[in-house]
């Protein structure tokens, strides 16, 4: 039995099922919706955007009927939520069924259980979904983790300091990802969240600890380490631009040099360069990953792709799940704890920290540093805020 939630926060719990609205209790056997909800749904039930890989409704339409119904409804709804942002009504603090009409629920539901019925009908199941699954229920919950932000930090000294300061006054506090924004499975964030992934370094003392401190979690060159296992190499226990020194340019490069150099010869697939293809074998991962249309990564993702861009998609495809595999585990240890994951910027993490929590500092890095791939160095980080992160290990 298909239904569609009517908000997406725990304590707006609220489904449509069969031409009716269910605020308190709700129908069992519910089988499937379009997307995940926390505080709706069971063990059991199917998301639509997870096998049709894509957020958006609209692109799912299986006719054109169907997909000018969605865009009238849906025209409707942005009108809806333009007047909630000029009457300065605060969606986090509010539940969207309580300020709309019924009948426009009715209806913009029962025009999405058509097209998630269709993706269901159409799509198979991927072969990633509980992973995908899992990654779309950490994300939601941070979404509603409400950022603690100084815009008077940034100071009214420059223009584009000024600039930034007028954008973040006018910016609601959360991050809010996008789970299909890249090619690659990276996260992207969304329209109107808080700009983690553009702010300038400058301005990220901005962002306050709700504890008592950040910590970071950040990656030595994962996606050179991603290379080198996939080339069948075992992970160096140190920086990997000075192991690059030693063990591919026989120290006749400093390791500013020796960093330029690999990341020249990675980026460009026309580039030749005898010394790095010894260790990191391109060759041999484009065969392993690659069939000359799609990329498929050791963590089940295809992905469309040329010559030209199918090594850089194999890399930061395989880098980014192995980074959210790592971010789920740290996640699910802080379980029951005053400390949470605050936001994730590509391969680092940053958590909220609670003083009461430092005996699993060590747990947890060591927890995040044990890939699939091989031990990743990793560095940690501490700070009063985010923009004056001090390393600690």
């Amino acid at each position: 039995m298909l239904f569609q939630t009517l908000d997406d926060k725990k304590e707006c719990a609220a489904i449509y099922v069969n031409g009716e609205m269910y605020y308190e209790k709700f129908p069992v056997n519910l089988t499937g919706t379009w997307r995940y909800t926390p505080g709706v749904g069971g063990q059991g039930i199917q998301y639509a955007n997870l096998y049709f890989g894509n957020n958006d409704v609209g692109s799912a339409c299986g006719n054109p009927q169907i997909k000018e119904e969605w865009e009238n409804i849906s025209s409707k709804l942005k009108c809806f939520l333009r007047s909630f942002k000029e009457s300065k009504v605060d969606l986090a603090e509010n539940c969207f069924f309580d300020l709309v009409p019924e009948r426009f629920l009715l209806k913009f539901c029962e025009v999405k259980n058509r097209i998630t019925e269709h993706v269901f009908e159409k799509h198979s199941k991927p072969e990633n979904y509980d992973f995908l699954l899992t990654v779309d229920k950490m994300i939601s919950e941070i979404k509603y983790r409400k950022l603690k932000i100084d815009v008077n930090s940034i100071g009214d000294h420059d223009f584009k300091s000024r600039q930034w300061k007028r954008k973040l006054l006018k910016t609601m506090p959360y991050v809010k990802y996008n789970l299909f924004g890249t090619k690659t499975g990276r996260l992207s964030t969304i329209k109107n969240s808080f700009p983690i992934l553009t702010l300038p370094k400058k301005f990220r003392k901005v962002i306050k600890p709700q504890n008592n401190f950040f910590l970071e979690l950040d990656y030595n060159a994962a996606e050179l380490r991603t290379l080198l296992a996939l080339s069948g190499e075992k992970q160096p226990s140190q920086d990997i631009h000075q192991w690059n020194v030693e063990n591919v340019y026989h120290g006749s490069l400093t390791r500013e040099e020796a960093k330029q150099r690999i990341f020249a010869w990675l980026y460009n697939p026309n580039s030749r360069d005898r010394l790095s293809s010894r260790v990191y074998s391109r060759s041999h991962v484009l065969r392993n990953h690659w069939n000359g249309n799609q990329v498929q990564t050791i963590y089940n993702r295809e992905i469309e792709a040329d010559k030209h861009h199918a090594l850089n998609y194999i890399i930061q495809s395989t880098t980014s799940d192995l980074f959210l595999h790592q971010m789920i585990r740290v996640n699910n240890l802080l379980k029951g704890k005053k400390s949470f994951i605050s936001f994730s910027i590509h391969d680092s993490l940053v958590i909220d920290f609670d003083e009461t929590d430092i005996q699993l500092i060590p747990e947890i890095k060591e927890v995040f540093s044990d890939t699939s791939l091989g031990v990743f160095k990793t560095s940690v980080f501490k700070g009063s805020n985010y923009g004056e992160m001090k390393c600690i290990q």
